[in-house]
């Protein structure tokens, strides 16, 4: 989806992938069309996404779980994504960031993404 290296072919599938309508509730996306372009031609080469899991409902609602590294951040940062398609465009999206706890970090002593803590 977004996250990926910031490749050609994924630019032009965020070109016609967006409504000219939508709605984003996120803080680190400019708002409107022109917003997502702003966010995928800025994405460093160095970015890596892992998914953990994906829910679906329908054609229409979709939530993405995920580790977000390489953004040059001291931690990567763990992921949820919301999205509502409508008429096959990005319609709505809603995302919640939080920096990865390392082991010491972690109330619970699990980590937030996975069976086992990134490699420190």
């Amino acid at each position: 989806m977004l996250y990926g290296r910031g490749s050609l072919p994924l630019r032009a599938r965020a070109r016609s992938s967006r409504g000219a309508s939508s709605s984003w509730g996120t803080s680190h996306i400019p708002p409107g069309r022109e917003g997502l372009f702003v966010l995928v031609r800025a994405l460093p080469d160095t970015l890596r996404y892992e998914t953990q899991f994906v829910i679906a409902e329908g054609d229409y609602h979709l939530m993405l779980y995920g580790r977000c590294a390489g953004r040059g951040a001291p931690a990567a940062s763990v992921v949820a994504d919301v999205v509502r398609v409508e008429d096959g465009k990005l319609a709505e999206h809603w995302d919640v960031w939080e920096e990865e706890a390392t082991p010491p970090e972690s109330v619970s002593g699990g980590p937030m993404f996975g069976d086992r803590f990134p490699a420190e």
